[in-house]
């Protein structure tokens, strides 16, 4: 029978299948792979009706609150939105938790949130399926009825996998999310694939090592070789995927990444029959539209026929003119002039300086939601880098010796984007915002974007959290936050700055401020959150203690309403505070590292569960939305 399959195994070129399985076995692989793309096709479907639900209840929110019919707008009004609002609280608190692994150089092995091992786990659950179902015969062709099986598993996947590494992909398109926000996925699709794609081959070889007929084999079907050699590839990629590997040298895994995909393509092309390879060609569309879409948008935000020389020589004909900045030791600050484009807060874009790496474009997100103030150029935006390694150590070297000459710090930028889709931030009646040290960048933006509206939004409250461990790391925020404060008067909505330094004497360093010493700012700050207290009145309306609002409350500097830290904050009080006393939903907006996003996810896990939110206490939802500092 093992010799009848070696007869076989040349008519491999026209189908994945094998005469000895019966005449069927191809057509019912097929129907197996199909079936995989139903089940994603079902999933992103329901993502879209998710969405296209959510935005009908956001518009009528925003018209009740321009209208002001109601004092709580965000809040339900009827038995459908009362409803809706309770299987979102249940679906959010289910999804936010995560576990955080705080071993010193261990911390990568921290399992993803639990929404994305729920959605995880629902992915593997029907590959399963797929791999395993009238499969599973015990009979003389058990293994090579498997083998063939996980073939098409392994193959059907690879579009999937090409679809999510693409920055423009349909999935992100229609669900209304970002690609990077469905990279986890895409690591976790080829984890999967390398799986199958282990079965499949082990199937045949241990008949094969049973038969004594490997080297035959070897010898004979160059189709097995490539089989191989793709398989290395996948296990190499995934491999080297891992964040200890990945974070040593980032261009340099970026560069071998996407060499080894299109090695991959082609080594799965000539593996493959002729009856699968349509899968190839589907992945290969995706990387091909994705490459050019990019080229364009490269030259349509990077070239001006003509370009307006008159504005302080902003203009170019090719590229962006950009100004360097240095803020303390390690902060570099980039205005971009002239760029033709519109953006969101909470959105970024590539940024490729050829001066200082030829040949690498490196994420950035937009630090500024509107106009910079004092450029000449009608359309500027600005970046915060942090020294690093790699490029941003270069950039910031480079700015450092122009500003030791006396030459002007400017440069040739090329941009791409914007990328990124994230949620109306208007929406909301209360918004934090909670960032560490450039994570200030994500948030301030966002706390920005909603004090200049020029619509009536929901917003009626702000609390503001910034963490940083040196003085340096806040300064650039710092005069931006004062005028957000005066902005906020003039707009009507109440915001309160928290401002926590926590390296040792660094508080003082913010200078333009008189501080109290660490300990008396750390003792008010506790006394501040001990006195938001609140209570629910017969109405269920949550509302502060005697009538104070949280502008009330004792101050910890010499500022108004910016209260300034020098020790760390307890981040679980401060969301408590803020949550406990709106009337409607609160969004959460958290940038950082991962032991800061881990805490906050389960903080509002906790906080959710404690309120029973939108489950009979009259409690309001969280919105809880997530950046984390990752390459």
């Amino acid at each position: 029978m093992v010799m009848g399959n070696m007869d076989m195994m040349d008519m491999m070129d026209m189908d994945m299948g094998s005469a000895s399985l019966g005449g069927d076995i191809t057509t019912i692989n097929k129907a197996y792979a199909r079936s995989y793309w139903y089940f994603v096709a079902a999933v992103v479907f329901l993502f879209l009706i998710i969405r296209t639900i959510n935005f009908v209840l956001y518009r009528s929110r925003l018209r009740r609150s321009r209208s002001h019919s109601v004092r709580f707008p965000t809040r339900p009004t009827s038995f459908c939105s009362q409803l809706w609002a309770t299987l979102t609280a249940v679906c959010r608190e289910i999804s936010y938790p995560q576990l955080y692994v705080p071993i010193r150089n261990l911390s990568w092995l921290t399992p993803p949130p639990m929404g994305h091992i729920l959605l995880l786990l629902l992915y593997w659950a029907a590959v399963i399926y797929i791999m395993f179902k009238d499969a599973v015969i015990l009979d003389v062709n058990f293994m090579e009825r498997l083998g063939y099986r996980n073939a098409w598993v392994t193959v059907t996947q690879l579009p999937f996998l090409y679809i999510l590494a693409s920055r423009t992909n349909v999935i992100a398109l229609i669900t209304g999310t970002s690609y990077e926000k469905l990279n986890w996925l895409h690591r976790w699709a080829a984890r999967t694939m390398l799986i199958t794609t282990t079965v499949h081959g082990f199937c045949f070889f241990a008949g094969w090592v049973d038969s004594d007929i490997v080297g035959v084999e070897l010898g004979m079907m160059n189709m097995v070789k490539y089989g191989f050699g793709a398989w290395g590839i996948l296990l190499w990629m995934n491999i080297t995927s891992f964040k200890p590997l990945r974070s040593i040298a980032y261009e340099v895994f970026v560069i071998q990444h996407i060499l080894a995909a299109v090695i991959l393509l082609w080594l799965v092309y000539v593996h493959v029959p002729v009856s699968a390879r349509y899968n190839v060609w589907f992945a290969v569309a995706a990387l091909c539209f994705d490459r050019v879409f990019r080229l364009g948008l490269l030259f349509w935000q990077n070239t001006k026929l003509r370009p307006d020389r008159s504005c302080c020589q902003g203009g170019q004909l090719v590229g962006h003119k950009t100004q360097l900045s240095l803020v303390g030791e390690s902060i570099t600050v980039l205005t971009i002039k002239d760029v033709h484009f519109k953006w969101r807060a909470g959105q970024h874009l590539y940024l490729w300086l050829p001066r200082i790496a030829p040949f690498e474009a490196h994420p950035y997100t937009i630090a500024s939601a509107h106009q910079t103030p004092e450029t000449c150029i009608c359309n500027s935006i600005q970046l915060v880098i942090r020294s690093h390694s790699g490029f941003s150590k270069r950039l910031r070297q480079f700015a450092g010796k122009q500003e030791a000459m006396g030459k002007k710090q400017v440069l040739t930028a090329l941009i791409i984007g914007p990328y990124g889709n994230p949620p109306r931030w208007d929406i909301f009646e209360t918004l934090v915002l909670i960032s560490a040290s450039t994570g200030a960048s994500y948030t301030l933006p966002i706390l920005e974007s909603v004090l200049h509206s020029k619509k009536r939004s929901c917003t009626k409250r702000v609390d503001f959290l910034l963490t940083a461990k040196q003085g340096e790391e806040v300064s650039f925020y710092h005069e931006r936050l004062h005028e957000a404060m005066e902005k906020a008067k003039s707009v009507g909505i109440e915001l309160v700055v928290h401002i926590a330094v926590t390296g040792d004497g660094q508080l003082g360093t913010l200078g333009a401020v008189a501080f109290s010493t660490s300990s008396t700012s750390s003792t008010h700050e506790k006394k501040t959150f001990e006195d938001a207290k609140v209570s629910v009145n017969v109405e269920g309306i949550v509302q502060p203690l005697m009538g104070r609002s949280r502008m009330d409350l004792p101050e910890t500097s010499s500022d108004s309403h910016i209260h300034h830290l020098g020790s760390r904050p307890d981040v679980a009080k401060f969301i408590r505070t803020a949550v406990e006393a709106t009337g409607g939903e609160t969004g959460i907006v958290v940038c950082g590292g991962q032991s800061l996003v881990t805490t906050v996810r389960t903080n509002v896990a906790k906080l959710s569960d404690e309120r029973a939110a939108h489950k009979g206490t009259g409690a309001q939802g969280i919105y809880l939305h997530v950046e984390e500092y990752c390459f």
